[in-house]
């Protein structure tokens, strides 16, 4: 078939044809005067353009009103482009405590100590939107009692064990924060005070070492491992964190914790949450915990 069948085709498809027997062209008009009707073959042409600029007009209109339709839409509105959450909490906008005036960071070379100088209780992570708060960790003045503390680990023997370490490593106080999140989520946090963060590596040493089974399990914990999945790229530096979670199959409820240093102090941060914790909200708060201190 040649382009000009082609073009003939479509031509006639679109009612576009052309007369077989053409009127000749009539004479010009005066300006003044009325102009002749137009001849039939005219008038065809006439009504096919007509068609198809109406038609034009409104899939225009159409298309138009579509994409103004999707523009004004959420993103989460639209099927295909919706984003799910990852399990995120919404924390509020974190920042450090000041400093007493010339005093450095816990990883300034001039602090070989490692010392936070700040109030350790402004260095708590605070709780996350609509979470609500555990009353009972904010002890006497925001200090807690070290039998508190002890209180997260599961036997009697091992509180014995850990209170006289404590004592043996001269524990100066403990700052602890806890809250309940709407999807069941119970979180507590706990940061120890020591004199050097020499004592607190030591002690964090003695207590927990990356792929081994910690030295104490904590409460509900019976079966805890090291936590392996646990993002590399979510470590702050100079602070050493070695997260755990309970492994399966375990009870009614799911344990995660982490131990961590950070200078002159140790932090215990522990999650737990009927059928399973989550991990993400378990990263985001140890991660967090950590900038805090660091």
């Amino acid at each position: 078939m040649t382009e000009q069948q082609q073009l003939t085709e479509t031509t006639e498809a679109v009612g576009l044809t052309e007369s077989p027997d053409p009127a000749p062209a009539p004479d010009p008009a005066p300006a003044t005067g009325p102009g002749p009707a137009p001849a039939p073959g005219d008038r065809r042409v006439l009504r096919a353009l007509l068609r198809w600029t109406a038609a034009v007009v409104v899939f225009a209109a159409v298309g138009a009103g579509s994409a103004y339709g999707i523009a004004a839409m959420e993103r989460t509105d639209v099927p295909g482009l919706a984003t799910e959450s990852d399990g995120r909490w919404a924390y509020p906008t974190l920042s450090k405590p000041p400093l007493p005036s010339g005093s450095p960071g816990p990883f300034a070379e001039t602090n070989p100590a490692g010392t936070h100088h700040a109030d350790l209780r402004a260095l708590l992570l605070p709780a996350p939107e609509g979470a609500t708060e555990d009353k009972a960790l904010r002890g006497s003045d925001g200090w807690l009692a070290t039998k508190d503390y002890l209180a997260e680990y599961e036997q009697e023997e091992h509180r014995e064990e850990l209170g006289q370490k404590l004592v043996d490593h001269g524990l100066r106080h403990i700052a602890a924060r806890g809250w309940t999140t709407p999807d069941g989520t119970r979180t507590r946090i706990y940061l120890l005070h020591f004199d050097t963060a020499a004592v607190v590596d030591q002690l964090v040493a003695s207590e927990a070492v990356a792929f081994a089974p910690p030295v104490h399990q904590v409460r509900g914990a019976a079966e805890a491992e090291y936590d392996e999945g646990f993002p590399e790229r979510a470590a702050v530096s100079e602070v050493r964190s070695i997260p755990y979670a309970e492994a399966e199959p375990y009870g009614s409820e799911q344990v995660r914790f982490a131990h961590i240093a950070a200078g002159d102090v140790h932090a215990l941060v522990v999650q737990s949450r009927k059928g399973a914790a989550a991990a993400v909200p378990f990263q985001q708060t140890v991660t967090l915990q950590s900038q805090l201190l660091g």
